[in-house]
């Protein structure tokens, strides 16, 4: 299904797997009951003999079907793409993913048309945007990419920025926000700061200053429900237009808040990734 190749002398495919990739046993074992190991020629390799730098080796192995129903054709952006993963740039007002049957056009339905075009059937969000939020959305394309990026999610090493325009001027050019954050007992969607929430860090840097308002750019430690709305709200400076945290309404009647980049190691590939968002 694809080709790697290994990048230091005497690497194994064990140590690859379990040490690089950091894959869980049970994946590790599917992959080694299934032989999804080879030589490119499609001979068998020793999980434990070690392989040379530029080797390269083939993985094969069964992919599930995503249950996402695609739409007819797909109507958003792919600004990146290789044999592993996609980013796009989902809208504003599309939700990430459906929430039951009757959401068929959210972002994750685009994506199946897409890799449906390709001859694909696989495809998992690897994070989730709020429907109001537009911007850059990291998608696996088979098991072990979603394995090997939910990880990097986990040890904060996909960073993540967003930028927003918010009422009024923090005192501080940049700072970070460190409150838990959990469910508002009183309304059905609404997050607020709370000891018992669940823990949520996020970074800011004002990048431009107004009268009456700046832009900053946020980075995400943590991805909770509404986190960076929350925070900005919390610390008196909610995003303009956000009415659900207390900011003024806009003509809109909307707020703008856009994930603009996504940067990490690639796992596959072996290099340095940085994706912008031109839709500023």
């Amino acid at each position: 299904m694809f080709h790697y190749k290994i990048n230091e002398n005497n690497l194994t495919v064990e140590e690859l797997l379990r040490n690089h990739w950091k894959l869980g046993k049970k994946l590790v074992h599917e992959l080694r009951m299934a032989k999804a190991v080879t030589t490119t020629d499609g001979e068998p390799l020793l999980w434990k003999e070690p392989l040379q730098a530029d080797t390269i080796v083939k993985f094969t192995f069964p992919i599930p079907t995503s249950n996402y129903k695609p739409t007819p054709v797909c109507a958003i952006d792919v600004v990146y793409e290789d044999d592993h993963c996609l980013i796009v740039s989902k809208p504003k007002g599309m939700s990430t993913h459906p929430n039951d049957a009757r959401d068929t056009h959210t972002c994750m339905n685009h994506v199946m048309a897409h890799i449906k075009a390709q001859g694909g059937v696989y495809a998992e969000h690897v994070h989730r945007l709020d429907q109001g939020t537009q911007g850059l959305l990291l998608v696996a394309k088979h098991p072990l990419a979603k394995s090997i990026f939910d990880r990097m999610i986990e040890e904060k090493t996909i960073i993540r920025t967003y930028a927003a325009e918010v009422q009024g001027n923090l005192r501080s050019s940049s700072g970070t926000i460190a409150e838990s954050i959990g469910k508002d007992r009183h309304h059905a969607t609404r997050r607020v700061v709370s000891n018992t929430g669940q823990h949520a860090v996020t970074h800011y840097e004002v990048i431009a200053r107004y009268k009456h308002s700046c832009v900053v750019h946020l980075i995400l430690e943590t991805g909770r429900t509404h986190q960076i709305r929350v925070h900005m709200a919390h610390i008196g400076h909610p995003i303009i237009g956000d009415t659900m945290y207390g900011a003024r309404e806009t003509a809109s009647g909307d707020y703008e808040l856009h994930a603009i980049q996504l940067e990490f190691e690639h796992p596959f590939l072996n290099k340095r990734i940085v994706v912008k968002d031109e839709k500023q």
